[in-house]
């Protein structure tokens, strides 16, 4: 008796109770301290009210109500930029809103299942504040490099997770996992020059070195020596003698990696051909500082116009591995007045010069263009398992229909129905509701012999199979 006082204590239920219900479960005491509960006022909501537990979209529980309505686009850059000002006030479709999630690889631990897909489980730093936040993510942005000068800064872990889950990204997974090594980015670049003509893709000659037992043919010098996956000028010596390579050939054995070389171009100015969607720009990077490395120390940089020549290399370059939406070719002009492609970047690609926040803006744009294919696309394969499509398939196949468009779902239900009873196993469709079969001689309901004609007994098997394959075995 207490527990059903108890029980009905709470103001929600108590309040709905018609007067007196609650009098009869006790004594004379239980009578006078039983006081009829007052509802909440007209317009709130009470605690655990389903105004207030439940999410937009009438779902339990508030991340999978918010996937209702929302998209996560996961972008994996540092702080510096502030990603989520971009893609503030623009939808999918004109129906998802886009909550963005900003980490760079450091700060990201997932888990990946094949049956749920990929969660995110993010700890971030704000202003010395930890906060961590769980989510599973509907798109990726990778504007970082998932690898770095040591063992620590090696992120294909992610990679990996990512890719398991199937989350689409720009640019493709698939590429940013190929980038992970130049020398095959550079076996790649080989191909296209094979493809189109050096004259077209003058891509520099280049030699490969697994480890530093290999590095005993001495080279053409001046040459420039590049050890490892270094990038942003790291990593890079200028060889004048066979006595500098056999030293440089010692610190590749204690890196215990692979090196490259390839002859040293005395440059002019470099060139750099960046390519976002459909944009294209050209930049000219001058040395002031005497580096021969124009990436590094002080150097002048200009916008040059984009000729027919750059719009062929960086074309090329955008093919590989599927397709780059993101990408940028860096070569040498040398003083010799030839063109030398060096290296080519993806989506991790820095930008350059005062265009730095239209290029944000053109990146954001393709983000939101490739998240809008993935739900179209998402959509049409919905579209293409709606049961009215799979009973019009079932009905062709079976021969009890040759029209394009089924016709209403009823009369096609009711036609499965009578066709099904007739081999006496199958079970009839929720939907279907007929007392009488569509097909000549069949007693809906009743559980017949199969019919003697072989063809009309082979229908009935593949209707079966094709049945039990959209609905599940009975």
């Amino acid at each position: 008796m207490n527990y059903l006082r108890r029980r009905f204590s709470d103001t929600n239920i108590a309040a709905n109770l018609p007067n007196g219900y609650l009098s009869g479960l006790g004594g004379e005491d239980d009578k006078n301290q039983q006081q009829p509960a007052a509802a909440p006022p007209r317009g709130t909501s009470a605690p655990s009210s389903p105004a207030r537990s439940m999410p937009p979209g009438g779902m339990a529980g508030g991340r999978d109500g918010e996937r209702n309505t929302t998209k996560t686009l996961l972008v994996i850059d540092d702080q510096h930029t502030d990603w989520g000002k971009y893609f503030r006030g623009k939808r999918i479709n004109n129906e998802y809103e886009i909550r963005v999630e900003q980490a760079d690889f450091s700060e990201i631990n997932l888990a990946a299942y094949s049956d749920t897909g990929t969660m995110i489980d993010m700890q971030i730093n704000r202003q010395g504040t930890k906060v961590v936040r769980s989510f599973r993510p509907d798109f990726v942005l990778v504007r970082q490099h998932c690898r770095g000068l040591d063992a620590n800064q090696d992120y294909r872990s992610v990679i990996l997770g990512l890719r398991w889950g199937a989350i689409p990204s720009v640019n493709t997974l698939l590429s940013i996992y190929n980038f992970m090594e130049k020398p095959w980015v550079y076996a790649h670049l080989l191909q296209i020059r094979k493809r189109i003509g050096k004259e077209k893709f003058p891509l520099i000659d280049r030699a490969y070195y697994p480890n530093h037992k290999e590095m005993l043919i001495t080279p053409k010098f001046p040459v420039v020596v590049k050890i490892g996956h270094a990038h942003a000028g790291l990593g890079k010596v200028k060889v004048e003698n066979h006595h500098d390579f056999q030293d440089i050939a010692s610190v590749v054995a204690v890196a215990n990696t692979y090196a490259t070389t390839e002859p040293f171009i005395d440059a002019k100015h470099d060139i750099r051909v960046q390519k976002i969607g459909n944009n294209y720009k050209a930049y000219m990077r001058t040395s002031i500082s005497g580096n021969w490395k124009a990436n590094t120390g002080s150097a002048m940089l200009e916008q040059i116009p984009m000729t027919e020549k750059y719009r062929v290399w960086v074309d090329a370059v955008s093919e590989i591995f599927g397709g780059l939406d993101i990408c940028a070719v860096e070569a040498i002009h040398g003083k010799d007045g030839k063109d030398y492609i060096i290296e080519v970047n993806d989506s991790t690609m820095p930008l350059l010069g005062e265009n730095q926040e239209e290029d944000r803006q053109l990146i954001s744009d393709v983000v939101l263009q490739r998240m809008t294919q993935v739900c179209r696309a998402g959509a049409s394969a919905a579209q293409n398992i709606n049961p009215h499509n799979a009973w019009r398939r079932v009905l062709v196949m079976s021969g009890l229909s040759t029209d394009a468009e089924p016709a209403e779902p009823q009369t096609s239900a009711k036609s499965m129905t009578g066709f099904l009873n007739l081999g006496g196993s199958a079970s009839a469709p929720p939907s279907a509701s007929s007392s009488h079969s569509t097909l000549p001689g069949a007693q809906a309901g009743a559980a017949g012999p199969p019919p003697a004609d072989e063809d009309q007994a082979e229908s009935i098997r593949k209707l079966r199979k094709a049945f039990s394959g959209i609905f599940g075995e009975p």
